[in-house]
């Protein structure tokens, strides 16, 4: 690697945000000055999130990086983007929040939320002046992070870098906010050879390209190691009364089945959602061994029209938003999984989950490469006919069973942690530090 991957502009020429105060109800910034006083040349690493998927990758890093406290002050900064979805994620954990924004407001649109989170970060840099600035994946908190970072002239780490549909509309905003952080990073994670080359066909510095996995799969793993809390237990119990009930209607020979449905992105929202609800009724209706499992996102766009449409019908089960844990257990028993989400193309090919992806283009192309997730888009006719094949053809099935690694084999987060050491302390800058 060349020392100059990490060197930013001279920071005496450095044009800072306006600084102005914490949101009232955020964090006060004292706890961290004290962090910093004790260990004034540490390399500082300043970790930005706010919403659940986030949460769930950097927590691999994030545990990396506290092995590693010798060699670094890790600190985190929350801007709370999904506060409901990631509180029970930050103490599942174990996280240590280092500075809580507490942003979201209900109905927050895109730009006010942008607006609010470059206000808020500008102390939050005035007050770590960060050697390195960590975002993930493709939120609005990914993207304005790494604005900031790139105002105030601090590198930025991109880890699930790379990822692309070449349709900037779809995943939405999500396209635009990742190539936004592409173009500002410094050290690109790429999770794959595919994202690493669709970095390559932008022109990115390939010797600031590192292929390595994503940490969702060593965080599905760690968490798959452990023995089932009482929640994801009483949730596997209620499966089990679930089964019985069901086989208990059934020909002899014939078992029941479950199908965990997800569906929640922004561009499905309307006629997608609606559709996705239609064809379910239809499976459900088809299939008198099928259940289908759905924990809900809680936004008003997805949560009352499925609660509407789905809320009364036989063999649905819809479920509040599941904590990490619970939810890799619960994907563990399920038979086969119907998803719109980003993040469980990835985790069903550690588990051998065949899944069909309702959405019209994907960022995750190895999951379909591998054989284990297909692509069918969000027309009702398509989904049915799709879903049946799985649950019809058991020759199908069992080729789309395959456990595989396409997305990494559990260590991400180390060798994250050791490009980030390497790169920090070959070139040590950060704002005035």
């Amino acid at each position: 690697m060349q020392a100059n991957v990490l060197t930013p502009a001279d920071s005496s020429s450095t044009t800072p945000l306006s600084a102005s105060p914490v949101p009232s109800g955020g964090a006060s910034l004292v706890g961290v000055a004290a962090r910093i006083a004790v260990r004034p040349t540490a390399t500082r690493v300043l970790s930005i999130f706010g919403t659940r998927p986030e949460v769930i990758k950097f927590y691999p890093v994030l545990k990396e990086m506290d092995r590693r406290s010798e060699s670094l002050l890790s600190i985190t900064c929350v801007t709370g983007q999904h506060r409901q979805m990631i509180d029970p994620l930050l103490s599942l954990f174990d996280i240590a929040t280092d500075i809580d924004l507490n942003l979201m407001t209900q109905g927050q649109t895109l730009s006010n939320l942008s607006a609010r989170l470059f206000t808020a970060l500008a102390p939050v840099f005035e007050a770590v002046r960060p050697h390195l600035v960590l975002v993930q994946g493709d939120t609005t908190t990914a993207m304005i992070a790494a604005m900031c970072a790139f105002y105030y002239r601090v590198p930025v780490g991109h880890i699930e870098a790379g990822l692309r549909t070449n349709d900037r509309y779809n995943p939405f905003p999500e396209e635009v906010n990742r190539r936004i952080v592409s173009v500002v990073g410094n050290l690109h994670f790429a999770p794959t050879n595919y994202a690493a080359e669709a970095l390559r066909a932008e022109r990115i510095d390939m010797q600031t390209v590192f292929v390595t996995g994503n940490p969702v799969i060593d965080a599905i793993l760690l968490i798959r190691e452990k023995a089932p809390s009482a929640a994801a237990r009483q949730l596997l119990d209620r499966v089990e009364a679930v089964d019985a009930a069901t086989n208990a209607t059934l020909p002899a020979g014939q078992k029941a089945r479950h199908i965990l449905l997800t569906a929640h992105r922004r561009e499905n929202h309307g006629e997608g959602i609606a559709a996705i609800c239609r064809a379910v009724k239809r499976i459900i209706a088809q299939h008198k061994d099928v259940n289908v499992w759905y924990p809900v996102h809680l936004n008003p766009a997805v949560c009352v029209p499925v609660r509407q449409e789905l809320g009364k019908v036989e063999r649905v089960h819809l479920l509040d938003p599941l904590e990490y844990d619970v939810f890799v257990h619960f994907l563990d028993r399920m038979y086969m999984v119907m998803t719109d989400s980003g993040g469980i193309q990835e985790e069903v090919t550690a588990l051998a989950k065949p899944t069909i992806v309702l959405r019209e283009t994907t960022e995750r192309p190895e999951g379909v490469d591998a054989g284990v997730t297909k692509l069918v888009g969000i027309h009702e006719d398509t989904i049915v006919k799709e879903a049946n094949v799985l649950l019809t053809d058991e020759q199908t099935f069992a080729k789309m069973s395959c456990k595989c690694f396409p997305f990494g084999d559990g260590t991400a987060a180390k060798q994250i942690v050791d490009i980030m050491l390497m790169s920090v302390s070959e070139v040590k800058l950060s704002i005035g530090a």
